[in-house]
C-alpha cells in the first residue's frame, strides 16, 4: 500500500496525472495557475555524463578525471520525498532512500559520501530518522528541506479546497508552532552540520505558468536567503553556537548582501537605535508650529481635528520587550554579528562568477563560499569542466591561489571537520585535512 501510494505521487504526478502541467490546456494551467516545471532537465548528448551520474562505480572511476579528490553527494530525488504529504509514506520513501545510500555507496566510502534526507515536517520525524541514519546506517551527513510548506490554519479550516494556495514557509527557526531545539540539538550530538536545500520556484512571483527559466532564475538564492535570516534573527545560531550551517546551490551573493543588510538594520534598529523612532520623543508642539509656518494651509479651518491628530501621533501601540527584534540573536556589536555569521557556509555552482563576491577583501569579512557542482542537471553541460570552470574567477583576475583553495577544499573541511574531526577519516583527503587542523584552519 505504502509502495503503490509512492508511485502514485512519484510517477503519476509527474508523468500521467490530468493535473501535470504538461496535460493541461493554457487555460486550465491559467485557471489552477500551474506553474511550469523543468523541461529538458536532463543530459542527452552527453551518455556517459547522465550515466556516470547514475552508477556509483562508474562516478567513482571517472572522480580523477572530474578532477575531484572527495565529494559529499546530495540527493535529487530525497528533496521529492521530503515533501510527500502522507506522513507515513514519507517516512518510508526517506527511510528507504537512506538505507539504499548507505548499501550502494559502503564501498566508495573513500572517495564519496552519500547523505541522508531527513524529513521535518514535525521535528519529531527529523530526530528519529536522524539517529536512524547516523547512529545505524552511519551516514556522515544530511539533507533537510530549508522549508517546511504549511497551510494557513484558517484558510485550511474555513476553504480547505483553496488551502493549496495560501501556504506559507516554516523555517524551522523562528515563527513556527512547533519546538524545533531538539531537532538542532540533535546535530550536535551527531556531530552533524545542517545542511539545508530550498527553493522558491512556484512561489509569489515565481508562479509563471509558462516560463520554467522565470520561475527558477533566483530562486534558490531567495530561499537561503529567507532561511538563513531566519536562522540568524531567530537565534537558532546563537543558541547552538558548536553548530555550522550550511546552503546549497544558491551561490553566495545573496549571503554577502543578507550580511550588509543585517548590519545595517542592525545599526538603524538595534535595541539603542530603535528609540528614535518612540512615539514619547515627539515633540508635538514643536510639529505643530512648523506646520503653521509651513503648511498652515493645510490645516487652515481643521485646527481642532489638527490638536487630535498630534495626540495620535504620540499612542504607542507596542509592547516594549517586543522591541529589540535583535534579542534573539544575542548581537550587540558588528563584530559579534560577523562573528556569527562564520557558522553560515555556502554550496556554489562551479560557473556563478558571483562566488568571486564572497572571497574578495579582507579575510574577515569573507563568506564561506563552496565548490558544488549540480551534475546530472541541465547547468551542468560537460561534467569534467567544472573544475576548469571554477578556475576561471583565478585566470581571470577575481581571486588569487589562496582564495581558491579556500573555495575549492579549506571551507568544505571547515564545514564538516570542524564539526567532526572524524568526518574525513579513511578517506582520500584524511592526510589533507589533518594539515589544516595542526595548522588551525579548520576553526
Amino acid at each position: 500500500m505504502v509502495v503503490e501510494t509512492f508511485r502514485q505521487n512519484r510517477i503519476g504526478e509527474i508523468r500521467m496525472s490530468p493535473s501535470a502541467w504538461h496535460n493541461m490546456s493554457r487555460e486550465q494551467r491559467q485557471h489552477q495557475l500551474r506553474w511550469r516545471r523543468p523541461l529538458y532537465a536532463l543530459p542527452t548528448k552527453l551518455v556517459q555524463d547522465r550515466a556516470t551520474s547514475m552508477l556509483p562505480r562508474l562516478l567513482y572511476r571517472c572522480m580523477d578525471e572530474l578532477g575531484v579528490d572527495f565529494s559529499v553527494l546530495y540527493p535529487t530525488l530525497g528533496l521529492d520525498m521530503l515533501f510527500i504529504k502522507n506522513d507515513e509514506v514519507r517516512h518510508a520513501a526517506c527511510r528507504a532512500l537512506n538505507k539504499m545510500n548507505a548499501n550502494v555507496w559502503a564501498e566508495f566510502f573513500a572517495r564519496m559520501a552519500p547523505v541522508a534526507a531527513i524529513p521535518t515536517i514535525p521535528p519529531e520525524e527529523g530526530v528519529a530518522e536522524l539517529d536512524y541514519a547516523i547512529g545505524e546506517l552511519g551516514l556522515k551527513g544530511i539533507m533537510i528541506s530549508g522549508n517546511v510548506h504549511r497551510y494557513i490554519p484558517q484558510v485550511e479550516q474555513e476553504a480547505p479546497e483553496r488551502a493549496r494556495h495560501a501556504m506559507w514557509y516554516d523555517h524551522m527557526a523562528m515563527g513556527s508552532k512547533f519546538d524545533y531545539d531538539p531537532f538542532w540539538a540533535k546535530y550536535v550530538e551527531h556531530k552533524l552540520a545542517p545542511t539545508s536545500h530550498a527553493g522558491h520556484q512556484g512561489v509569489g512571483s515565481m508562479k509563471s505558468v509558462s516560463s520554467y527559466v522565470y520561475n527558477h532564475i533566483g530562486s534558490f538564492k531567495y530561499a537561503n536567503h529567507a532561511v538563513c535570516n531566519a536562522v540568524f534573527l531567530g537565534g537558532v545560531a546563537k543558541r547552538f553556537p558548536d553548530l555550522k550551517f550550511d546552503f546549497l546551490e544558491g551561490g553566495v551573493g545573496w549571503a554577502v548582501d543578507l550580511l550588509a543588510d543585517i548590519m545595517k538594520y542592525w545599526e538603524k534598529r538595534n535595541k539603542n537605535a530603535i528609540s528614535n523612532y518612540d512615539p514619547k520623543y515627539l515633540n508635538t508642539d514643536a510639529l505643530a508650529d512648523l506646520f503653521l509656518e509651513f503648511g498652515n494651509v493645510m490645516i487652515h479651518g481643521k485646527e481642532d481635528t489638527f490638536t487630535d491628530y498630534l495626540d495620535c501621533l504620540k499612542a504607542d501601540f507596542e509592547n516594549p520587550e517586543e522591541l529589540d527584534e535583535f534579542t534573539a540573536c544575542g548581537c550587540d556589536t558588528r563584530d559579534e554579528i560577523r562573528a556569527q555569521f562564520r557558522i553560515f557556509f555556502f554550496g556554489c555552482e562551479a560557473d556563478d562568477k558571483i562566488n568571486a563576491t564572497a572571497l574578495q577583501g579582507e579575510r574577515d569579512w569573507h563568506c564561506n563560499g563552496m565548490f558544488s557542482s549540480d551534475i546530472s542537471h541541465w547547468d551542468v553541460p560537460d561534467m569534467r569542466e567544472c573544475v576548469s570552470e571554477a578556475y576561471e574567477l583565478v585566470e581571470d583576475g577575481h581571486l588569487n591561489d589562496d582564495d581558491f583553495k579556500d573555495f575549492m577544499s579549506t571551507n568544505p573541511a571547515r564545514l564538516h571537520a570542524g564539526m567532526n574531526l572524524d568526518f574525513f577519516k579513511g578517506t582520500r583527503v584524511e592526510a589533507e585535512v589533518e594539515k589544516l587542523r595542526a595548522n588551525g584552519r579548520l576553526n
